[in-house]
């Protein structure tokens, strides 16, 4: 898809130690804040992106989703940026990030349009619409859900996410495909399937789910496995219109 660009990041290469080792993204979760800026800059290099024009939200697990043209105010520090779980952009070349370490990271570009958008669905979030929500305001930017792509990166599977069974049922009742069972017989959420489901309903047909569960892989953050961890990294962008390549 022309010029549509989508990267998720493991734990490795990065500057971090234990128990952040190694590529830790996350400024919020107590690791040295230097490190954190070097791990950005280093991924961003990676990707071919300039560090400045990355743009990082301040995640609340809720749906509020924030129109974005241009670096915050003051970008080198992410307690600056708004409290929201989704960004949207018509701006080429501006990168959206999202953090997770479990959550379903969620990736979306219209390449035609040119709008991009970026959420982050924790099963809160996913309950509330924060999917929804983003795909509504790529739309009036002038996306078309048939043109949109998404990709959702690395997250807690419905076999390995366990919750109690009222929560299941409160979870199934807003989002039914989201229920599930965990691999040993319990009551489990798959907040993955949940977001495709969604997306589906929107009438967004190209979509991608990564096969990696968090919580079972070593080379991945995961807040259920591990609760003192880093946090990975999702990023969609627009190359120059017409490009021709998408890259995952």
């Amino acid at each position: 898809m022309s010029g549509a660009h989508f990267a998720f990041t493991d734990r490795w290469g990065g500057v971090s130690a234990a128990p952040y080792a190694e590529l830790n993204l996350g400024g919020a979760v107590g690791d040295d804040p230097a490190a954190v800026r070097t791990n950005r800059e280093l991924a961003a290099k990676a990707l071919g992106l300039e560090p400045g024009l990355v743009i990082w939200m301040n995640q609340v697990h809720g749906r509020d989703v924030a129109l974005v043209d241009g670096p915050w105010a003051t970008a080198a520090s992410t307690g600056d940026a708004p409290a929201v779980d989704a960004v949207v952009t018509a701006r080429r070349g501006l990168a959206l990030a999202v953090l997770t370490a479990d959550c379903t990271p969620v990736l979306l570009a219209d390449p035609v349009a040119g709008v991009a958008g970026a959420a982050h669905a924790g099963r809160p979030g996913m309950v509330a619409g924060v999917v929804p929500a983003a795909v509504e305001a790529m739309i009036a930017l002038g996306a078309d859900p048939g043109r949109i792509v998404a990709r959702t990166g690395p997250a807690v599977c419905g076999r390995c996410y366990e919750v109690p069974e009222a929560m299941r049922a409160e979870v199934a009742a807003v989002v039914p495909e989201a229920w599930s069972e965990t691999s040993w017989g319990t009551p489990a959420v798959d907040v993955t399937a949940g977001v495709h489901a969604q997306l589906a309903a929107l009438g967004v047909r190209d979509r991608q789910a990564s096969a990696v569960c968090t919580r079972e892989s070593g080379d991945h953050y995961s807040y259920r496995r591990d609760r003192t961890t880093g946090r990975l990294a999702g990023y969609v962008w627009l190359g120059a219109e017409g490009s021709g390549r998408e890259e995952r």
